[in-house]
């Protein structure tokens, strides 16, 4: 069982602040920024200034993105650097969190202390804390929610995510601990229950859903309504269980993520641009997901953009994953391969396919294939003297 709730710190004044600020509010952007004018100086906190100042800090940043924390009557400069410098962060370090989250001294540092206590359940290392808080400051002075935040990490543990995934999470993806415990258990089971309906193995099932989870962390903010209503759109259009889980592998999870009537579209449009039967259009979805979360504009521009190139419908039949390149990207690899001599009109799809370092060392050994002397320079040279 999950052990005693964590005590409710106090709320950062940032959250109050914000709502406090309706839209209406604001003064035109240009004027509330900018720092030159006399008003502007008399009305930020002189001895909040002059403390950033001392940490090094570049006031004239915070001015020119986020000048409001300077007007505020309470701030925590020198306790919110105390806390940095204790997890071992130096000057430069602290004055570099501060320049890119000044919002960071407006929060309790009760609250800030709880952060950090939280964090370190899933990174003991303070260096490697350190280094996270630098890269994902924002991140880390979120300080409301902490004591569901730290059920969730709880929760995540069970399950058996390690330390290092949910660290990520965190700095990444961290509206997921904002879902109440009892949201996020409710999808886990949902998905648990799907994976096994559909033919999964219960013993395969803990590693299937880590790797989900690690892969997608954000399916944890879909309903258990989206996630049933997509699973039986599928069933419906005919895909068997174990292609539906296919589909989810592939598409790691986002397939959740995408609205029926969407897919729909895309599929109807493929299905026409292709002139393909239901049977074959299937298949071209299981070679190329991408098929179902492409909006039929996008598609029909990539695949314009393929016929323009000289290239055929029943090439990209042949290898519909072309269709996940930008036209840019598809243009560019035609040239370079053309520069080769290489006719891609005439050829396999597969040349230009890919990520950008698959394509490189494809080019690569077409280059190599193409400039290999037809002797062997090694052998020796019978000549007759």
């Amino acid at each position: 069982m999950l052990s005693k709730l964590l005590m409710r710190s106090q709320p950062c004044r940032l959250c109050s602040f914000r709502k406090r600020l309706s839209a209406p509010k604001y003064r035109p952007f240009l004027a509330f920024f900018t720092c030159t004018t006399d008003s502007q100086s008399k009305k930020e906190n002189k001895k909040t200034v002059e403390k950033l100042f001392k940490l090094s800090v570049d006031i004239r940043k915070i001015r020119r993105l986020k000048g409001w924390v300077l007007l505020e009557d309470e701030t925590y400069v020198e306790e919110i650097a105390n806390i940095l410098q204790q997890l071992g962060a130096s000057e430069t370090a602290v004055a570099s969190i501060l320049e890119r989250c000044p919002e960071a001294i407006i929060c309790s540092p009760t609250a800030v202390n709880t952060q950090r206590e939280l964090w370190q359940l899933v990174c003991k290392n303070e260096e490697k804390l350190v280094k996270l808080i630098e890269q994902f400051p924002e991140s880390f002075f979120t300080v409301k929610d902490q004591e569901n935040r730290k059920l969730n990490i709880q929760f995540f543990q069970e399950l058996g995510l390690k330390n290092v995934v949910i660290s990520r999470f965190l700095t990444t993806a961290s509206n997921i601990f904002h879902n109440p415990i009892e949201k996020n258990k409710q999808v886990i089971k949902i998905l648990q229950e799907s994976y096994l309906n559909l033919g999964g193995s219960e013993a395969n099932m803990k590693v299937w859903l880590l790797k989900l989870l690690s892969q997608n962390p954000f399916i944890l903010l879909n309903s258990s309504a989206a996630i049933k209503e997509t699973l039986e759109f599928f069933q419906k259009q005919g895909f068997t269980n174990f292609e539906i889980l296919q589909l989810l592998s592939k598409l790691k999870g986002f397939l959740f993520q995408l609205c029926p009537r969407s897919i729909q579209n895309s599929m109807s449009f493929s299905k026409n641009a292709f002139k393909c039967t239901d049977h074959d259009l299937k298949q071209l979805v299981l070679k190329c997901p991408a098929l179902l979360y492409y909006s039929v504009p996008v598609l029909e521009e990539r695949i314009q953009g393929l016929l323009k190139e000289g290239i055929s419908i029943a090439q990209i039949r042949e290898t519909p994953m072309v269709l996940e390149l930008t036209p840019q990207i598809v243009q560019y690899r035609i040239r370079k391969l053309n520069s080769l001599g290489y006719g891609i009109k005439d050829g396999h799809l597969a040349n230009i396919n890919g990520t950008k370092k698959e394509f490189e060392a494809n080019f690569g050994k077409i280059q190599a294939k193409k400039g290999r002397p037809l002797f062997n320079p090694v052998a020796p040279l019978n000549v007759e003297e």
